[in-house]
């Protein structure tokens, strides 16, 4: 694949990115605080601009997790992280027209970022809401890797995972009903896992998984996105 270096080098600093904010987010942090950490910890490695509406970190705190809007529209709140809470970000980076595209969930437990492992040994009710829902999104990340073959279209895979998470016991809140995109350099060209794509998924170099979901009975909402791309058939993690 052309330009495999680029895409990987672009998402490995939104990764890093997504690691030190996690070390930022903590109780009385508000929203806008955190987007205008994200976007300053990018720029100070590298990032020249964001390809999402020039929007670097799409950022929500507590219930505002299950709002779902287009980046046209997004505006950070004031909305201050609590005690006990989530948060989900969202990284839009782009370096030489090369997208990084990354999102996970944060849990705050006793005002502060706690690791997905450390979820299990909370004793506290609201931690086991917020582990349902990181197991969850592992899960159908799993779901998906098994699934998905070159051959398969982009509708057939939507399907079956928006199938999925409604078994799983969730909904899927994405404003637009999809499940992810193919990466590219406008992101007006982007196709997305949703009924009627039947584009098949081998004719895409690059694409996104990133169901946003939310317990039927719960509170919150949950993002987990990686970029994904075949290389000899095989299915890889950007």
């Amino acid at each position: 694949m052309k330009h495999l270096s680029d895409y990987l080098y672009v998402q490995s600093i939104a990764k890093c990115s997504m690691e030190e904010l996690g070390a930022f987010i903590k109780e009385g942090i508000t929203e806008r605080e955190i987007v205008i950490k994200a976007e300053d910890i990018l720029s100070e490695n590298g990032v020249e601009r964001f390809w999402y509406y020039n929007i670097g970190a799409f950022v929500q705190v507590g219930t505002r997790t299950n709002i779902s809007e287009s980046g046209r529209v997004y505006r950070p709140s004031e909305q201050k992280v609590g005690k006990n809470d989530i948060v989900t970000v969202d990284l839009s980076p782009e370096i030489n027209a090369f997208w990084g595209d990354y999102a996970r969930t944060f849990i705050v437990i006793d005002g502060s970022v706690v690791d997905e492992k450390q979820l299990l040994c909370q004793p506290n009710f609201i931690a086991d809401e917020f582990g349902h829902g990181i197991h969850t999104e592992k899960q159908l990340h799993r779901m998906f890797k098994a699934y998905i073959e070159p051959e398969k279209t982009f509708e057939e895979v939507y399907l079956y995972l928006n199938k999925a998470i409604q078994q799983l016991g969730y909904v899927n809140l994405d404003f637009a009903g999809n499940l992810g995109h193919t990466i590219e350099f406008h992101k007006e060209e982007r196709s997305y896992f949703e009924r009627g794509n039947t584009r098949k998924i081998g004719e895409a170099e690059l694409f996104t998984f990133e169901p946003h979901i939310k317990h039927v009975n719960g509170a919150y909402g949950f993002k987990r996105e990686d970029i994904y791309y075949f290389w000899n058939g095989e299915l890889k993690v950007l």
